[in-house]
């Protein structure tokens, strides 16, 4: 299957030359430039350590870029304060790997949490949470606790604690990371009905069933900059790539090509 086609969109999310430096020896993102159309589904895939988790986390400002320019819905991202970063979160949906969910709280009030520190009222929470939980098929789960769960429907109640703010983007990261494959299935399928709907989603993963049973656009990443898209290349030669990037053994990556380990690399600086 081939990515839909949204050629002629303006840029919803734009990355020129992004860099980001934490030392002269670590980088983040290395010269990344990208753009994701409003509504896209967006996977970004690569080893561990190639800049996917730091990517996302600069459009959700947990991580400042050092240089180069990021737009989001028209919004030069340098320009935005820190004060405003909360109310900028508002405005997008985020999936941890690990769930983030209040152990000695309930389901439903995992939702109710959230939503309060948003600033809705006790009325608008008594309202939204039963829709939310419907949306990602938890509402027969509200009283439990999350130890009462599985990986599966912990993530479900993860999704649904984004979507209150009915974010237009929503990112996860590793949203499978943790789970087998049929709750991987069911999970990702919830994201895409989130898409169909006219959510933007980006997708940080190395679940290469994942991204290959989904068929949409794919991004991969070593070293801090983005190497293939299949957006602008032929579909199979960037998938090989991505299995390739991704059966190299933890730590490690390539460099124009040949082997690059991270840790050696680290003990010959």
């Amino acid at each position: 299957m081939r990515p839909e086609s949204f050629e002629g969109a303006a840029p919803y999310v734009e990355f020129r030359g992004v860099e980001v430096a934490y030392n002269e020896l670590v980088s983040g993102l290395r010269g990344v430039s990208l753009t994701v159309k409003k509504g896209e589904f967006v996977f970004l895939c690569g080893p561990t350590g190639s800049g996917k988790s730091t990517l996302l986390k600069c459009l959700s400002r947990e991580v400042w870029h050092t240089s180069g320019t990021i737009v989001l819905a028209g919004r030069d991202m340098n320009r935005v304060p820190a004060r405003d970063v909360p109310l900028l979160r508002r405005q997008m949906g985020i999936v941890p790997q690990d769930f983030g969910l209040l152990t000695n709280r309930r389901v439903w009030e995992n939702l109710a949490y959230a939503m309060r520190a948003c600033g809705k009222t006790k009325r608008e929470v008594r309202q939204m949470v039963p829709k939310i939980l419907e949306q990602v098929n938890m509402l027969q789960r509200a009283d439990a606790f999350p130890r009462e769960l599985s990986g599966g429907e912990q993530q479900r109640v993860a999704i649904g604690r984004a979507l209150i703010n009915d974010p237009p983007l929503l990112l996860a990261d590793e949203p499978t990371g943790n789970l087998d494959p049929d709750h991987s299935v069911e999970v990702m399928e919830l994201l895409l009905q989130l898409n169909q709907k006219g959510t933007t989603v980006i997708v940080a993963s190395h679940d290469m069933p994942i991204v290959e049973r989904f068929g949409k656009r794919v991004l991969l990443m070593e070293l801090g900059k983005v190497v293939a898209d299949t957006a602008d290349l032929n579909s199979s030669r960037v998938h090989e790539e991505i299995a390739r990037a991704l059966s190299m053994p933890e730590g490690h990556a390539t460099l124009d090509g040949e082997p690059f380990d991270r840790d050696q690399e680290a003990e010959n600086a």
